[in-house]
């Protein structure tokens, strides 16, 4: 049972190194907005990339979501939006599942998302999924009481 449970467990860390990101940004085609920065994001039209592969923007072991907005009466529309999605290496509070916010001193306002999960940077909100929260705690617990 226990050989079960850490192949399991080693099968599962590999897709934690391997994990998949959506790359894009509203700055790439100023024409058509395909990376979701004044609609929904759509992930037909985009394939995840591996973040350690050739193909990747840049490397990293999770995905971020990047979105700016200037403040109201920026530009004649009112608002405009630029949204960037890629693979991370480093996020500034060392932990991911997170989103943080703030306003530089331009106005623009900012906000930075980290996930860890394949193509989890393809949504609007970005969430941890409570599955693999649990089953990491449960194999936890397994872990400490099969080693006491």
């Amino acid at each position: 049972m226990s050989y079960l449970f850490f192949m399991l467990l080693i099968c599962s860390l590999r897709t934690v190194f391997c994990v998949r990101c959506y790359q894009c940004a509203s700055s790439d085609n100023i024409k058509e907005d395909t990376c979701g920065a004044y609609k929904k994001f759509d992930t037909d039209s985009h394939i995840a990339v591996e973040c350690n592969s050739d193909e990747s923007h840049m490397p990293g072991s999770f995905c971020m979501k990047l979105t700016q907005q200037g403040p109201k009466g920026f530009i004649w529309d009112g608002r405009w939006r630029q949204v960037i999605r890629r693979c991370a290496s480093v996020a500034e509070t060392g932990v991911t599942g997170v989103c943080n916010w703030g306003v530089y001193p331009n106005g623009v306002y900012w906000e930075e998302c980290y996930c860890s999960a394949d193509e989890c940077n393809g949504s609007s909100n970005i969430h941890t999924s409570i599955t693999v929260l649990l089953s990491t705690i449960s194999g936890l617990f397994y872990l400490n009481r099969v080693l006491l």
